[in-house]
């Protein structure tokens, strides 16, 4: 059976009922969304703002930022190729298991990525001292928070001691916060400011469900990086749905409240009946879980139409660890009981 990189390959696997292998939010695409599309359609015979002049100024609403400082972008993959284009690093530091993008990106501008693994032994916790291993010749830090496959946030403390290592080393510090609006967790958009060498990446995707358009933002005080990092890319990469989408979305001011709330409770249920079954869960802040199972769960799933995400690609995990978006309440019932009856079985 062909593998899939990345979660939400219900194209290469047929008759899914419930597609737990992505991580986007359960409540779906906001009705807001959905009635600037349907209204706007004629409009998208245009060609895009190669600008986004209308959505950045949404984000910098949203954010209480300049608007000078954004970027957006065909998603957050989009900019992180764009990003490490534009700035060529030599020797970059990661902390794995994290996005495969990440190491993928760098890679293709030659670049040398030194590992540190975080491990199953302390719940997959970022070490509070990371900060250590910048050495001087590192000159790019990729920092997820939370982080994707684990759903831990970074300890703000943790954060800091590494932006202020890399500004005294010269390096770049790029922070994914695509999921971090799931979580109570602080942004780093305080430190922006202060810190040009900060370079922040946002995504759409997930908390307003629209994947299948590809909208993200990069966000960074160094304007002549921003201006550098746009020219590392195609100038209609940001299409003219993406940018309506972007802006309806953004007038939906309660959305991140209310779904936090929903996955809270939903993670907890999730927890509570996977440790029931004996599957180890992993702690996470975010709209995600990290599971580890000795039985094989991936084929007997998609058998009964539940898709997973399979995480032996990730450094660090091998093919017992699984991930799972949090679902709703009666796409959450139906997988554990798939899998109370996997096990039993």
């Amino acid at each position: 059976m062909e593998k899939s990189e990345h979660g939400g390959d219900i194209y290469a696997n047929t008759g899914v009922w419930s597609d737990f292998s992505v991580n986007t939010n359960p409540l779906g695409m906001p009705k807001e969304v959905k009635r600037a599309l349907i209204a706007r359609v004629d409009e998208f015979a245009r060609y895009p703002d190669t600008k986004c002049r209308k959505l950045r100024e949404a984000i910098a609403q949203y954010e209480n930022i300049p608007a000078d400082w954004i970027l957006c972008g065909n998603g957050a993959a989009d900019l992180i190729y764009r990003l490490c284009y534009a700035i060529k690093p030599r020797k970059a530091l990661i902390f794995t298991p994290a996005f495969s993008e990440y190491e993928r990106a760098l890679e293709q501008v030659g670049c040398l990525v030194t590992r540190r693994i975080l491990t199953n032994e302390n719940a997959f916790a970022f070490p509070n001292d990371a900060d250590r291993f910048l050495a001087p010749d590192i000159d790019c830090v990729f920092l997820c928070n939370p982080n994707n496959p684990t759903g831990r946030l970074i300890p703000s403390g943790a954060i800091e001691r590494v932006l202020n290592r890399a500004r005294q080393n010269g390096a770049k510090v790029v922070v994914d916060e695509c999921f971090l609006d799931f979580t109570r967790g602080a942004p780093c958009k305080e430190y922006l400011r202060e810190m040009p060498n900060l370079a922040l990446l946002k995504a759409f995707t997930k908390m307003y469900a629209i994947a299948g358009l590809r909208l993200g933002y990069l966000i960074c005080a160094d304007i002549k990086l921003t201006e550098k990092v746009k020219t590392a890319g195609d100038c209609w990469n940001v299409s003219v749905p993406a940018q309506i989408a972007g802006v309806a979305a953004l007038t939906r001011a309660d959305w991140a409240d209310k779904t936090r709330r929903f996955i809270r409770r939903e993670r907890a249920f999730l927890t509570k009946g996977l440790s029931e079954l004996k599957i180890a869960v992993f702690p996470s802040d975010a709209n995600f879980l990290l599971l580890r199972c000795e039985k094989p769960l991936f084929e007997p799933l998609l058998k009964k139409g539940i898709l997973i995400r399979r995480c032996e690609n990730f450094i660090g995990l091998d093919d017992t660890y699984y991930r799972i978006g949090v679902k709703t309440r009666p796409e959450n019932t139906r997988l554990l009981e798939a899998l109370k009856e996997i096990l039993n079985g």
